[in-house]
């Protein structure tokens, strides 16, 4: 089966969260089971792209509303990656450093959709299945019904995975011209909200539709920024499939970020000697049990409430915080204001640094993640990979991951995202964590469980079949 994947992110080329990660490890799992996949994604001028060898396969035109831009596709010539990645390059508009946030987002997102689209036309064999990513390619499935007289085309079977609902593109009518002609009988496919809404145009026309976790995929019909009556009108084509990590990646016995390589067997050690790293580096007391916190500072995430835990955490019990993350400027300022307070007990990093998220996963004894959404989370399985409890709050993902020790599981779990409740839970973790003993077991226990990519790539392997005659 041949597979293409369509997406703004992918690890390790452009990465702005789990996005990238989910693109840059599914196809590669799916090549294991024998398919061919691969990745299509816009041509930016960081790094890796700077870096990269690249093989010119194919050069195009499009027409976004009356300019006329040329885009090239190129691709990357790496035996690392463990499939395929094609690049389309568009000068003014994909050529950029960031992934996101630009005056013309919406000219970006709306072009590389019609690159991909004409590109497919050129192909003398044509995926099998074609899978699009979040609302920067919920575009895709429309177009190839409906703006292009090419039969073919309308035959290929399109998966959407709806990664973040919160973001969903909207794109004002007055820019219908953006888009190549097609029957306006058809333009109700492209409506929600009176605007174009390229998520909701997506759930309507692809032919499956899915999310990262089951209970997201429940939420959403209760919850979903305006999408709900949507999605409950299409839910017989809806599913949940729960994210994988890539455990050749995020593995404690191989990974060359951390200070000391571990396993099941020397995991005490080899956490401690990380943990020492960390304390040492940031002059924090290694006795003390750690917590942190990784990922954006936004209140999606329950950032917004940090400040408040820290300072109510950090005078009343005996810890240590870590904080490594960036997002909302006045989260910052109040997390920088904090870490100056609490010298020698909390440490605040703002921006995002991999070499060190591998090192506090692997010498945290806690991690919290108090969202108050989460599609499906991956911090938590990287956690559990990396010998850490989470102390999450019961949405979405973190719902179908984490079990609380109150019932018999391994992780601290809440209900609501707010300060007393997750203090509660830090409270509860130092609890535990005094009972060394159970403790140390428990940390035994969550190394073994497999939240790798191998059942995960199944199911969409199995769901990919449903679709093809």
């Amino acid at each position: 089966m041949n597979i293409l994947h369509t997406s703004f992110e992918c690890y390790p080329i452009a990465k702005v969260g789990g996005l990238a990660d989910v693109v840059g490890a599914l196809p590669k799992y799916q090549q294991k089971l024998g398919h061919t996949a691969s990745v299509v994604m816009p041509c930016y001028t960081n790094d890796f792209v700077k870096k990269a060898k690249y093989k010119y396969i194919h050069e195009g035109a499009l027409w976004l509303d009356k300019v006329s831009y040329t885009y090239a596709i190129r691709k990357v010539v790496s035996p690392d990656l463990g499939f395929d990645v094609f690049q389309i390059y568009i000068e003014g508009l994909l050529d950029t450093k960031d992934v996101y946030n630009y005056a013309n987002d919406t000219q970006r997102f709306i072009s590389f959709q019609l690159a991909t689209v004409d590109w497919l036309t050129s192909l003398e064999e044509l995926p099998d299945i074609i899978h699009c990513h979040d609302h920067h390619t919920g575009l895709i499935p429309f177009m190839l019904k409906h703006t292009k007289s090419d039969p073919n085309l309308q035959k290929i079977p399109t998966v959407f995975t709806i990664h973040n609902a919160q973001y969903q593109g909207q794109i004002s009518f007055e820019k219908l011209s953006y888009l190549p002609d097609f029957d306006k009988k058809k333009i109700g496919l492209l409506d929600w909200g009176n605007c174009i809404n390229p998520m909701a145009s997506a759930i309507k026309c692809a032919w499956r539709v899915t999310t990262v976790s089951p209970s997201y995929m429940k939420e959403l019909q209760a919850k979903a920024n305006g999408l709900e009556e949507l999605l409950r009108h299409e839910k017989s084509k809806c599913i949940g499939i729960l994210n994988g990590i890539d455990t050749q990646i995020w593995n404690p016995e191989t990974d060359l970020f951390i200070i000391k390589n571990y396993s099941q067997n020397n995991v005490v050690s080899g956490k401690k000697a990380n943990k020492k790293w960390l304390c040492d580096q940031y002059n924090l007391n290694i006795a003390k049990p750690l917590f942190v916190f990784i990922g954006r500072l936004v209140g999606e995430k329950g950032a917004d409430l940090l400040p408040e835990i820290i300072e109510e955490a950090l005078s009343n019990t005996d810890i240590n915080i870590i904080i490594l993350g960036s997002g909302d400027t006045a989260i910052e300022e109040r997390l920088t204001v904090l870490r100056e307070n609490f010298i020698g007990r909390c440490y605040i990093h703002i921006g995002y640094d991999e070499k060190l998220s591998h090192i506090i996963y692997a010498g945290a004894d806690f991690l919290m993640m108090p969202s108050r959404v989460e599609p499906c989370g991956l911090n938590q399985m990287y956690a559990l990979r990396y010998g850490s409890i989470p102390i999450v709050r019961r949405t979405g993902g973190l719902k179908d991951t984490v079990i609380d020790i109150g019932d018999d599981g391994f992780g601290i779990c809440h209900d609501q995202t707010t300060t007393w409740d997750v203090n509660y839970s830090i409270k509860r973790g130092i609890a535990f964590y005094d009972n060394q003993k159970e403790y140390k077991k428990n940390q035994k226990r969550i190394m073994k469980i497999d939240h790798s990519w191998d059942h995960s790539a199944n199911q969409y392997v199995t769901l990919y079949k449903s679709l093809i005659p």
